[in-house]
């Protein structure tokens, strides 16, 4: 089973920038693209569990800042330097407030 949730309004998530959701198990970082696309991802790198949200965002993509892995906001996967892949998660924006659809064992804190 999943719902949706709101988790805050787009004017709080600069341009190329993100903010972090905590859950229950997990963070989940919010990124929001130049043309106010908004992705969500687990906020830590496959590498080594960097914080993603501290990355650099561009285009669709974030760079982890500890080891500068290049992470596919639309996918999860990695671009390189190796191979690996963090959850993503369906988000959409209605009436400036992003909502997160989140399975029951991903529950918002």
């Amino acid at each position: 089973m999943s719902e949706w949730i709101k988790v805050v309004e787009l004017n709080q998530i600069p341009p190329l920038g993100a903010r972090v959701v905590r859950t229950v198990t997990m963070d989940i970082a919010l990124f929001r693209g130049s043309d106010d696309r908004v992705f969500a991802v687990r906020d830590a790198c496959p590498h080594k569990n960097g914080p993603l949200s501290q990355g650099i965002m561009h285009g669709h993509s974030v760079t982890c800042p500890l080891h500068n892995w290049k992470i596919d906001l639309t996918s999860g996967e990695a671009l390189g330097p190796d191979e690996g892949c963090t959850n993503v998660f369906p988000v959409r924006v209605e009436e400036g407030m992003v909502l997160l659809q989140l399975t029951t064992n991903v529950a918002a804190a």
